[in-house]
């Protein structure tokens, strides 16, 4: 089969790659230059089956609302005059119950252990190097009340098979000396020694050139302009060279849609709405100034809900989510202050360790901010549309690193007419043996 592949993200390069292993031909497109050059550029480096739990869980309303005004709070949400964001939201409140949160844990982590199996297989097969550690991640908490609260956390994962156990001070420090100086604001942790981190652009791109040596196309620098349907069919997809400004028409047995969070527009132009919305993250990625005292496991911080992630002589702070629309600009007053937090953070936990000076300071903190597509239950969409040939791979949220080399798998091995090993509910279709799966999570727009 020829399959057109677009969105050149970790979704979609990892896509490509599959498909390329189950002998299809591949056109792979971006808007970018190189692949990995936005959502997946600078996020927060980890590979979390142990965090793989959905935004909406029975404390997130409220929680939401405290936040509200809250330059820094870990998710703020900025209302919008936009039917989709309200939409998202009511969709998302529906699904804050005890009941739903406890089956799309269950998704979530079964589609990261499925990934975080095929990643390891990847590297292996590929030799790709990323600044890779498996080291296992770390959750601290500085709260009394919330690391009483982390046994049952740790509990959840342990029922659905991760490891996450939790950890008194003393052993987290142990687990990471570099955390020593922050020791007395240390409630205790959880630690999850199967969990790893590396650069996911370095992967990806990596992963791209390998895509291109087995035969794939690479067309970046393409703009997509449209996708063409007759008779409830996509015929062909229009692209367009950004240096040239050459159109080119692109036919094939199988179009997928992996382009993050603008999967949304995308799609809407041919009728189709899927429940994805963009939620704003935030990183820094910061040179070492002492790096005999900095990390080496990846941390989470409980507090202020932000990763940290040692990335050779770096060191990469991310998180927090901004649910108001298509908007990347790191110069606003609420962009300014939210990676301020992610500053302040750092020289608290690590004081010295990292060049946390801003630019009027003499300091170079590389700032960047990505959309995350998220849907209201984090489960992202995977499968067939309604519409012939036309296939979806978006909607991963804060887990497209960690969920990424699976997804990639999993639609791989459906296009292929195999079922993926993964227990969750694919887009358009149900699998033979399980009745019960609910059958289809986008729908044509009325």
């Amino acid at each position: 089969m020829r399959v057109v592949v677009l969105g050149a993200g970790i979704i979609g390069t990892s896509t490509a790659w599959h498909l390329l292993q189950r002998g299809h031909e591949v056109v792979l497109v971006d808007r970018q230059p190189d692949a990995a050059l936005e959502t997946s550029f600078a996020n927060a480096a980890q590979i979390s089956v142990s965090y793989c739990e959905p935004w909406a869980n029975p404390r997130a309303p409220l929680k939401a609302l405290k936040w509200m005004f809250d330059k820094q709070a870990p998710l703020l949400w900025r209302p919008q005059w936009d039917v989709a964001q309200w939409r998202w939201l009511l969709e998302f409140l529906g699904q804050c119950t005890d009941r739903a949160f406890e089956r799309n844990v269950a998704q979530l982590v079964s589609l990261g252990a499925f990934s975080h199996a095929t990643l390891k297989q990847m590297v292996a097969d590929t030799g790709i190097e990323y600044q890779r550690s498996e080291r296992g991640i770390a959750h601290i908490y500085t709260d009394a009340r919330a690391f009483a609260e982390a046994a049952e956390a740790a509990e959840l994962m342990r029922r659905h098979g991760v490891q996450r156990r939790v950890v008194s001070r003393e052993e987290l420090l142990r687990i990471e000396p570099a955390l020593q100086s922050f020791a007395e604001r240390i409630a205790g942790g959880t630690y999850t020694p199967t969990d790893e981190h590396g650069d996911a652009r370095v992967f990806t791109q990596a992963l791209a050139r390998r895509c291109a040596a087995q035969g794939a196309e690479l067309l970046f620098g393409h703009d997509i302009e449209r996708l063409e349907t007759a008779g409830g069919d996509v015929q062909r997809v229009q692209v367009r060279s950004r240096s040239t400004g050459q159109p080119r028409a692109l036919q094939a047995d199988a179009f997928v849609v992996a382009c993050g969070s603008y999967t949304t527009p995308l799609l809407a132009t041919v009728g189709i709405r899927v429940p994805i919305y963009p939620g704003k993250g935030y990183s820094a990625t910061l040179a070492l100034r002492d790096p005999a005292r900095a990390p080496q496991v990846s941390l989470l911080d409980d507090g202020r809900k932000i990763a940290i992630s040692r990335l050779g002589d770096r060191l990469r702070v991310a998180g927090t989510i901004e649910l108001g629309g298509f908007d990347l600009r790191l110069d606003t007053p609420v962009a300014r202050a939210r990676c301020h937090m992610l500053l302040e953070r750092i020289e608290q936990l690590f004081p010295g360790v990292a060049d946390t000076r801003t630019p009027e300071q003499g300091g170079e903190p590389n700032f960047w901010c990505g959309l995350r597509p998220a849907t209201p239950t984090n489960i992202p969409l995977i499968g067939r549309l309604p519409l012939g040939r036309l296939w979806v791979n978006a909607g991963h949220g804060t887990l497209g690193w960690t969920h990424g080399a699976g997804s990639g798998r999993a639609l791989a091995e459906l296009i292929s007419g195999e079922w993926p090993a993964v227990a969750m509910d694919f887009v358009g279709l149900t699998a033979a043996r399980d009745r019960t799966a609910r059958p289809v999570a986008a729908s044509a727009a009325a």
